[in-house]
């Protein structure tokens, strides 16, 4: 490899390196670094030779990430993986990162939190933003239902 290809391997290794990355995404930013395409795909097996890409390692890092950090549903990150090209057996193990019970934790606390901003005191309504909320996060609506439910039986106990 030339100097100018090991310039350009040695900046895809630290972009590589700080945040996992997935294999399109780091093709992008060698396009936009106006790397010629033969460059690029030598660049790219190197990087997936030395282990700084591995497409099952970030599918299993940004479910994870996505769901503990930003509190996102299953729904959300299948959605955001698929957007990223990510295969749909990479997705299904990405989401295997997702505890269940973890998950529906997760998700009767953001509604619990959401249930005591709620002004509303009408149960219906309430039930109603309960399971909009939960929608725009991502998360599955038979689980949002399991939830909600169980919040309404505490509810109508308080």
């Amino acid at each position: 490899m030339s100097s100018e290809t090991d310039f350009i391997l040695n900046k895809a290794r630290h972009f590589c390196s700080y945040q996992e990355r997935y294999v399109r995404e780091v093709a992008d930013k060698l396009k936009e670094w106006k790397v010629r395409p033969e460059v690029a795909e030598k660049i790219l097996e190197q990087l997936i030779t030395e282990d700084f890409l591995n497409e099952e390692r970030f599918a299993r890092a940004f479910a994870g990430g996505k769901f503990r950090i930003n509190r996102w549903g299953r729904v959300k990150i299948a959605y955001e993986l698929e957007k990223r090209g990510v295969p749909g057996a990479l997705v299904r193990i990405g989401l295997e990162e997702i505890d269940p019970k973890e998950y529906e934790a997760a998700l009767e606390d953001l509604l619990t939190r959401k249930n005591r901003e709620i002004k509303d005191k009408d149960p219906l309504s309430r039930k109603k933003k309960l399971i909009s909320f939960a929608s725009q996060r991502g998360f599955d609506y038979p689980v949002i239902q399991r939830v909600v439910a169980a919040l309404a039986g505490k509810m109508a106990k308080s």
